[in-house]
């Protein structure tokens, strides 16, 4: 299947922690045609990092079938591991960063790239709490899910 055939998803994730570390949720919206669906969820002692990177997990996760998917995240976090190359080179690095010390999260990152891989991925960065509307929504389940947990 082609990338021009592929369904087209966006999915808007989100993070938050109340503290750092401490109670964290998450929350991601997949939107696919006219439907959408929020999932979310969260983690007694985290955190927001980790939360962020729960987000995009479960979101691709969630789906059934190779996609053409736009994350969407206020995680600069996120976004440059993916963007600037820091994935390539923690790899290539043994799981180390520049200053040779082992990547937090690692765990994470991996079954993120192992998703990603999975689907055709772009990714887009939005400034959070700046009024873009699906970013919002998931940053208020996140933070109702940190403050579940």
């Amino acid at each position: 299947m082609t990338a021009k055939s592929l369904e087209k998803v966006t999915i808007t994730t989100d993070g938050a922690c109340l503290g750092n570390p401490g109670p964290g949720g998450w929350a991601a919206l997949l939107q696919f045609k006219e439907k959408e669906k929020m999932i979310s969820g969260g983690d007694p002692e985290t955190t927001n990092n980790r939360m962020e990177l729960q987000a995009v997990i479960e979101g691709l996760g969630a789906l059934k079938r190779r996609c053409h998917v736009t994350v969407v995240t206020d995680s600069q976090y996120v976004m440059k591991a993916f963007k600037e190359g820091w994935l390539q080179n923690w790899e290539r690095n043994g799981w180390k960063t520049a200053d040779r010390k082992p990547v937090k999260n690692q765990e994470l990152w991996q079954a993120l790239v192992e998703l990603e891989q999975k689907h055709d991925v772009h990714w887009k960065w939005v400034k959070g709490h700046s009024g873009h509307e699906e970013n919002e929504r998931v940053d208020e389940e996140a933070r109702q899910q940190a403050a579940r947990a």
